[in-house]
């Protein structure tokens, strides 16, 4: 499994967003200084987030970005999700293999490592990681 950059980028993103809620909306180009992603691809990414409901945004002075949800609602698989897509098992072994035997046997493999990440993933809070 690869995680993205833009998804590396994603969970930064969300992660300083939830820790600066208190100051209200967050400023992409702050994000953007802050850790050195360049800002045009950061809102690309901030866009996606607010598309899946993530994050809501604000136009104007006083607008930027901040979370759709209270952190102990947001979990790091609707980040990754958001950005990359679903998290599914691509592989088609069987069907190359005229469902040979091992290959059937490879995706069953495949296929729940793919849900156990996806668990992992859906466990992991936003809140609980932002604990000290």
């Amino acid at each position: 499994m690869k995680i993205s950059r833009s998804t590396g980028y994603a969970l930064v993103a969300v992660g300083f967003i939830a820790q600066h809620y208190k100051d209200g909306a967050v400023l992409a180009a702050r994000v953007s200084k802050e850790y050195d992603i360049p800002l045009e691809y950061l809102l690309k990414i901030l866009q996606q987030l607010v598309r899946a409901n993530v994050l809501r945004s604000k136009r104007g002075p006083r607008g930027g970005f901040f979370l759709a949800h209270p952190a102990e609602e947001i979990t790091l698989l609707q980040i990754i999700e958001a950005v990359d897509g679903p998290m599914l098992s691509h592989m088609h072994l069987a069907e190359q293999t005229n469902n040979a035997p091992f290959s059937l046997k490879m995706e069953v493999v495949c296929q729940t490592a793919t849900e156990e990440v996806k668990k992992l993933f859906s466990a992991a809070i936003l809140s609980d990681l932002l604990a000290e």
